[in-house]
């Protein structure tokens, strides 16, 4: 079976299936194989490191109380990799059925660790229970406290 390039296998027509592809031509395939699904497997990991690890802030909460009908304190701790950063969370409370039925964006002003901060949230009915939704490093402009500049 060493047949030379061109010389079909034993049993075949000659001419019919054209000159049969050399051991070099195999390696070459099975190399850029290889390449291919190490690249794949590096950019599977990567996106799975970015989307699943550890987020660089997160708030946990600590607590909850009614206020009235229409309102809940949350109480959170948030904690950041960079906390002398100022961040915002977003709190929401939910009623009966699960629903959200409120929300509020609460400014977490920079500090030298973890932060623990109480926000009292209106519902549109009464609310159940009180959770975090997200927080961010990207604080708008309207949460931020002032500096003492002007407005407008």
């Amino acid at each position: 079976m060493g047949h030379a390039g061109s010389t079909p296998p034993e049993g075949l027509p000659e001419g019919r299936y054209g000159p049969t592809r050399s051991a070099g031509s195999r390696r070459w395939r099975r190399w850029l194989f290889t390449g291919t699904a190490v690249v794949v497997a590096s950019a599977v990991a990567f996106v799975g490191y970015t989307n699943l690890g550890s987020a660089p802030i997160s708030a946990e909460r600590i607590g909850f109380d009614v206020r009235s009908d229409d309102a809940m304190e949350i109480t959170i701790r948030v904690r950041r990799d960079e906390p002398e950063r100022p961040a915002v969370c977003i709190v929401r409370v939910r009623d009966s059925a699960g629903s959200e039925s409120g929300r509020k964006e609460v400014y977490v002003a920079p500090s030298d660790g973890d932060t623990v901060l109480s926000a009292v949230v209106r519902s549109a009915r009464p609310p159940v229970t009180a959770d975090t939704f997200a927080c961010s490093y990207d604080v708008p402009e309207y949460l931020a406290p002032s500096d003492g500049g002007t407005t407008g």
